[in-house]
């Protein structure tokens, strides 16, 4: 049997829901781009894909908040600096780009928040992102909007100026292995798709606004064991716990206390890292703030 839907019947998040269930995996456009007065925007964005080679074009989508209808900062930017670098996402990053999807207020620069590298571009103004496998320098050739009501998608229409390729995803013949590359794509709700392993979970931090990787202290985010992920995950949180919290996590696990007494950092962090694995974010931070 099949259930039959008409879209006007729908509400906005209903039939996002269903559009983002059923079209998938979907490649990210992790955008970044500059307002008039050289403000740094980093933003992902799901509704995107290549479309032509002669030129080379791209089109990603910063659809309306079917909320409050506002507009994304990156669509504001577009308008009015034409130009922008579509950075690919590995899964070595996915965290820090789910970090930096958050609704930051305008002029936050979300590599600072994300803890995401800047790197100059060669055509364009916005700066690349410089973990990322594949970056795309584009001019934007048309915005083209399609609705002026929440969740109507505009759409930015992009020729490619310049293409930057991490020499390590490239195999013998100088074509990106897919597997070395180790893309991940959208798809509903909070999964995502590994090119090597399937689905998998990201929480959405559109909930919550994210303390961000700056506010994370200097000798955890100098750490020789978290990853750009767990720091992404750390990030990630709206507040850090109190110290009774911390010290009744402490008095309730020996074993906790017995690590932390003696003094290893790499061992604390190792164990922080144990606990980020299983997605338990707040025991991460207890730990590594104790």
């Amino acid at each position: 049997m099949l259930l039959t839907l008409d879209p006007k019947e729908l509400s906005i998040a209903t039939l996002f829901g269903h559009l983002t269930g059923a079209v998938g995996p979907r490649p990210i456009a992790f955008a970044s781009t500059v307002d008039g007065k050289g403000n740094v925007n980093l933003a992902p964005f799901s509704f995107f894909n290549v479309f032509g080679a002669n030129p080379p074009i791209l089109v990603f989508s910063p659809s309306r908040s079917g909320r409050d209808n506002t507009t994304k900062h990156t669509l504001d930017n577009v308008l009015e600096v034409p130009e922008t670098v579509v950075n690919m996402v590995d899964y070595n990053m996915v965290q820090q780009m789910s970090l930096a999807s958050t609704a930051y207020a305008k002029g936050v620069n979300e590599f600072t928040k994300s803890g995401l590298t800047e790197l100059a571009s060669q055509t364009v103004t916005p700066p690349r992102v410089a973990e990322s496998p594949v970056q795309f320098e584009c001019k934007v050739i048309e915005v083209k909007a399609l609705g002026d009501q929440g969740g109507a998608g505009n759409l930015v229409i992009c020729e490619i100026t310049k293409i930057h390729i991490a020499k390590a995803i490239l195999d013998e013949q100088g074509r990106i292995d897919p597997e070395k590359m180790d893309q991940v794509a959208r798809m509903g709700g909070n999964w995502y798709s590994r090119a090597k392993e399937g689905l998998f979970e990201v929480p959405k931090p559109v909930a919550q606004t994210g303390i961000g990787y700056d506010q994370i202290p200097l000798d955890i985010r100098q750490s020789k064991v978290l990853t750009g992920n767990d720091l992404g995950m750390l990030g990630n949180v709206e507040t850090l716990p109190t110290i009774e919290e911390i010290e009744e996590f402490l008095s309730s696990d020996i074993e906790i206390r017995s690590l932390l007494n003696t003094n290893d950092p790499e061992q604390i962090h190792k164990k922080a890292q144990s606990y980020l694995a299983e997605k338990n974010v707040n025991n991460a931070w207890k730990l590594l703030l104790a």
